[in-house]
């Protein structure tokens, strides 16, 4: 497995060896070795594993989960085509308001893993795009809030040869800097120090 830090502190890309034959092929998006030589540490307890699918076009996100409880998320595509986008919304951070972006397909197999606190985005690129995402904590709605993924200030890279679908809640959420100024992003170091104790083991 390759694995490759973002321009997001703490946020990798990992790309699998895929092995093929006449039968079709075999992969594996998770391998903790190649994670923890990395990461510096194993991923987190699963709490919870999720999956959406997607037609062209939709949008989801800006996501992220108020800290504490926080949520990190580990992230592959399952089938289809789907640009994904993390940005730093973590106040504080060496790299706040900084994105990066890859590209989750079937030919390299990418998965992405996110720390907590950080904003996630992806659009789907193909009808039928499917998203596989374990998560350090169950959802609960209250908990997870939004950035505006049309913020003009961020310039996320969103197709413009797609017509976007958006939730309402996604297309009314704040700019980046309406968050902070409300008090809602998560804050830097107490995301770190949740991350630590994910890896650990303990609380979710």
């Amino acid at each position: 497995m390759r694995v490759r830090e973002l321009k997001v502190e703490g946020a990798y890309e990992l790309t699998p060896e895929v092995f093929g034959d006449e039968r079709g092929f075999f992969l594996s998006p998770y391998q903790e070795e190649p994670f923890v030589r990395a990461v510096g540490r194993p991923l987190f307890p699963v709490a919870q594993a999720s999956h959406s699918r997607s037609r062209r076009g939709v949008v989801r996100g800006v996501h992220f989960t108020a800290t504490p409880p926080g949520m990190a998320k580990y992230a592959y595509c399952a089938g289809g085509v789907a640009l994904d986008v993390v940005l730093d919304t973590r106040v504080g951070s060496p790299t706040y308001g900084v994105w990066d972006s890859v590209v989750l397909d079937q030919r390299d197999f990418r998965s992405v893993y996110l720390p907590v606190g950080v904003g996630h985005l992806f659009v789907a690129l193909e009808d039928d795009t499917a998203v596989s995402y374990l998560l350090s904590t169950g959802y609960v709605a209250e908990n997870e809030l939004a950035v505006s993924p049309l913020d003009p200030a961020l310039g996320l890279p969103l197709p413009r040869d797609l017509d976007l679908v958006l939730s309402e809640r996604d297309r009314r959420a704040p700019t980046l800097a309406e968050a902070e100024r409300a008090g809602i992003l998560p804050d830097y170091a107490a995301s770190r120090a949740l991350d630590g104790l994910r890896a650990a083991g303990h609380g979710a």
